[in-house]
């Protein structure tokens, strides 16, 4: 029987991109950069076991298997049907032997114990984590002495406006007042003020990852202001742009009527499958290793997973 989704695994699997199976591989194409220099950083060698938190549908994860033949994978999520497809892809492959599936939050790792792996790995992933000093805590408590880890983090807070707005990646014009309506509908699922995705910059994630017990931190941050590729209206517009928001078609059908609905999609079609926009991404590459001489983290900074 089939996992039943959820609204990590439903986004992850379809959502993101609309049903558009060539955005769909456009889009791993993009990500498997994101996914190299994760590993490129992670210095997984043979014979160690890497933590991949958030695994997703496993791309950081089956990397690091095919990457590097003699180490072993422990793959991490919330979600429960993200993992058992994971778990499915791994026995396909035939690598099943060489990894481990856990349900877990980023922020409560308790089901590993102390120092027991030798890297860990995230990606986009302590966006959604409204405790993200735990995590990076939990992060430090699991990894052996000399242990890595290597995220990527999106920055969304790089963008914002002097009065707390973010820029359009397409122009409304006339409509406006549509557009704002549409907006409202995504704020909403996603408040600027107060969700995990802005509360934190790049900043934040050396100071959290040195105030976690890590003695050696260092962070690239890559920003990237470019036109808009063109895309299918029909993905663009049944895809959403986090696990938390709505679909751009369930967002206009919220709020507008059948009329305004009409003409949101006769002005931003031809935008959107003209490539007439832009698109902003900043994103964070962080990498830290525990010293050789440290000591848990239940010591350094006491037992927060354990009860």
């Amino acid at each position: 029987m089939a996992p039943v989704a959820d609204q990590w695994s439903a986004w992850i699997l379809e959502r993101r991109f609309g049903g558009d199976q060539q955005r769909a591989r456009e889009m791993l194409e993009e990500l498997g950069s994101v996914r190299d220099q994760i590993l490129d950083r992670a210095e997984v060698k043979p014979g160690e076991r890497l933590l991949d938190v958030g695994c997703g549908d496993g791309l950081v994860g089956f990397g690091a298997l095919a990457r590097e033949p003699g180490c072993a994978v422990l793959f991490s999520d919330i979600s429960e049907s993200l993992v058992d497809q994971c778990k499915q892809l791994a026995e396909r492959a035939g690598v099943a032997e060489r990894c481990r599936f856990i349900v877990a939050s980023a922020h409560n790792l308790s089901q590993l114990d102390d120092a027991t792996v030798d890297a860990v790995t995230t990606r986009s992933v302590l966006i959604y984590v409204e405790a993200k000093a735990q995590a990076l805590r939990e992060f430090y408590r699991v990894l052996r002495p000399g242990g890595r880890i290597s995220l990527s983090e999106p920055i969304n807070r790089y963008f914002l406006e002097p009065d707390g707005s973010l820029p359009a990646a397409w122009d409304p014009g006339p409509i406006k007042d549509l557009a704002d309506k549409v907006m409202a509908v995504f704020m909403r699922a996603n408040p600027l003020a107060t969700s995990p995705m802005m509360d934190f910059d790049e900043r934040d994630l050396v100071r959290l990852t040195e105030q976690a017990g890590f003695d050696e931190v260092h962070l690239r941050l890559t920003v990237d202001i470019k036109p808009a590729k063109p895309q299918k209206w029909d993905g663009f517009y049944r895809s959403s742009p986090n696990p938390l928001a709505p679909t751009i078609e369930e967002a206009v059908h919220k709020v507008l009527t059948p009329q305004e609905a009409d003409r949101y999609v006769r002005h931003f079609q031809p935008l959107v499958e003209q490539g007439l926009g832009t698109t902003r991404r900043a994103l964070a590459f962080l990498w830290a290793r525990k010293g050789r001489e440290a000591s848990s983290a239940s010591d350094a900074h006491g037992d927060h997973t354990r009860s």
